[in-house]
């Protein structure tokens, strides 16, 4: 079954930045619009930040705006999480997932929207 592999966690301290890199295990995912969440301890999933398709349109959770970014290379079917700035609640598990449509009009918040996830990497800031 298809599904995202994430990569570039790790542990760093408070103002640090890292990358995260969001890849399918199979099958072209360039006409999809991604996103990305996290998950911190004992906290639900939450959502992070989405892009469409094109990578012409993102949309961020109030709590990363300004700080995280995303973007895509489609030549490479990769989308990027670019977290600058990080602090201690940013501390969770990153995944990426995939929206359940092709060409979706909409960039979505909600994890129903999405069907195609990954495991994760964890990021942990600390001094």
């Amino acid at each position: 079954q298809v599904h995202m592999v994430e990569s570039g966690g790790g542990v760093v301290p408070p103002g640090d930045s890292l990358r995260l890199s969001c890849a399918p295990s199979e099958r072209d995912f360039s006409s999809y619009n991604m996103g990305w969440f996290r998950q911190a301890p004992g906290k639900e999933r939450e959502f992070v930040g989405a892009i469409n398709w094109s990578g012409r349109s993102t949309y961020y959770a109030d709590s990363v705006k300004g700080r995280f970014s995303i973007s895509r290379d489609n030549a490479k079917n990769t989308v990027y999480l670019q977290m600058n700035n990080l602090q201690p609640e940013d501390t969770a598990v990153y995944s990426c997932a995939a929206d359940r449509e092709h060409y979706g009009a909409n960039l979505s918040s909600r994890i129903r929207s999405y069907a195609y996830w990954g495991q994760g990497t964890q990021v942990t800031v600390s001094s």
